[in-house]
């Protein structure tokens, strides 16, 4: 549980792998401070349009309006001085500047709630994500279940062979797995794609 903290901003992260339910909890918390009346601001990187161009969706379709930028700096254009709250979806796919961003913004009073993948379908760390888990006060991991054998996963494994680091998608191209049944080359499995 975060305890308020006064006269200061802070950074929270919420991560893990696909399908363990960051998206959940980052629209739970920031339904909360709307509901505490506390000015909040949502935003999105435009590349995630998966299932709404302008709204943050979990995959169950709990979604929340969101602004759409292309870069990290265009969130600083769009927060006023009297935003207290700043959500942040899908902190992976931004630029590096996004770290500083989201500094600033602290700095500048405000809690700053972001959400994301921690490794890649390679299971290596997204730099934004680790980087801002060494910023933030707040810190949580969220885990999913493997749909190999039903153990804890932290793990997202792609399903197609594509090379490219970053392909938006969910269903049908990423499962949940546990350490065990991960195979990010797809080696002990047939490919779909």
């Amino acid at each position: 549980m975060i305890r308020q903290m006064k006269d200061t901003g802070w950074i929270e992260v919420i991560t893990g792998c696909m399908y363990s339910g960051k998206t959940e909890e980052l629209i739970k918390r920031l339904r909360r401070a709307i509901i505490a009346k506390q000015k909040v601001k949502v935003f999105k990187p435009a590349l995630d349009d998966r299932y709404s161009e302008k709204k943050i969706s979990s995959h169950n379709k709990n979604m929340l309006d969101a602004i759409v930028v292309m870069h990290s700096d265009d969130i600083l254009s769009q927060v006023e001085e009297n935003d207290e709250v700043i959500g942040i979806e899908e902190v992976q796919f931004f630029d590096e500047k996004i770290i500083d961003v989201c500094k600033y913004l602290a700095d500048s009073g405000k809690r700053v709630i972001v959400a994301g993948l921690d490794q890649d379908y390679l299971g290596q760390p997204f730099e934004n994500t680790m980087r801002l888990m060494a910023e933030a006060e707040f810190v949580t991991k969220l885990l999913a279940i493997c749909v190999k054998c039903g153990n804890l996963a932290n793990r997202t494994q792609r399903t197609v062979k594509k090379k490219d680091r970053i392909v938006v998608g969910s269903v049908g191209l990423y499962e949940a797995r546990c350490r065990k049944c991960f195979d990010p080359e797809l080696k002990n499995e047939e490919s779909k794609g």
